[in-house]
């Protein structure tokens, strides 16, 4: 039996270069699901009016309408705004798309929460490009989410174009330094970052589950679709999550 194509919306930060070929890479042995992008201007990430103002419900629902004309099974956010705008921007936001697409939906950071509620971990590790006060507030909201930061490691950036430089190796010490702090889940939470080819060997080597925020978006993505996300091989152990 021909299984159909599953189509992805996936609504993008305008700045962001990473999690477009990271989720082709991703589903490149998968010709039967595929990725749709729609851009919502996004530059800078800091507590300031002028960043959170970049996050409303309007430019959101816009892009989900011309994403739904793909015939999308699900709409997701693939960005991670409400780790520090918390969880109810992400409510409100997903309520206001499926309403308005009649498609399910949902984002990076809900897609992180139900990962962490399925590995039941006693905590996790935290990397990020972030600056003090936006990392402060993701660890706030996660920890009142049930999800406490057991430590932390961040690169004090705040334009979003510059996320994407940061090297995979930085990355890696980073992943490397939550873990040694004993940390046995790791969330690289950015869809700018090149974190989701380190899950493979690093979860080998080190023993911890990588939930980088593109593959978690991707994974959301699916379930949200109502498919089997452990399709997806060779990107770690989150596919497996059900």
């Amino acid at each position: 039996m021909t299984i159909p194509t599953l189509r992805l919306g996936m609504i993008t930060p305008s700045s962001n270069t990473v999690l477009e070929p990271m989720t082709a890479a991703m589903l490149a042995d998968t010709p039967d699901i595929t990725a749709h992008a729609a851009r919502i201007r996004v530059t800078q990430i800091s507590m300031g009016s002028g960043s959170v103002g970049q996050f409303d419900t309007a430019p959101m629902l816009e892009a989900a309408r011309l994403l739904a004309e793909t015939k999308a099974g699900s709409i997701c956010w693939n960005g991670t705004s409400s780790g520090w705008l918390g969880p109810e921007q992400d409510r409100v936001m997903v309520d206001a798309i499926e309403q308005a697409t009649s498609l399910p939906a949902t984002t990076a950071v809900r897609a992180t929460f139900e990962a962490l509620e399925l590995l039941d971990a006693d905590g996790f590790g935290l990397v990020t490009p972030y600056i003090e006060d936006v990392q402060a507030r993701v660890r706030t909201n996660f920890a009142d989410a049930g999800h406490p930061c057991r430590s932390d490691r961040r690169l004090d950036i705040t334009e979003n174009f510059a996320f994407a430089e940061v090297t995979e190796a930085t990355i890696e010490r980073m992943i490397r330094e939550v873990a040694a702090d004993g940390a046995t889940v790791v969330v690289v939470l950015c869809t700018n970052l090149r974190g989701a080819r380190l899950a493979t060997p690093l979860e080998a080597e080190l023993g911890i589950t990588l939930l980088d925020s593109v593959s978690v978006a991707l994974w959301g993505a699916i379930r949200a679709a109502g498919r089997d996300p452990s399709v997806i091989r060779g990107w770690g152990r989150l596919f497996d999550l059900r």
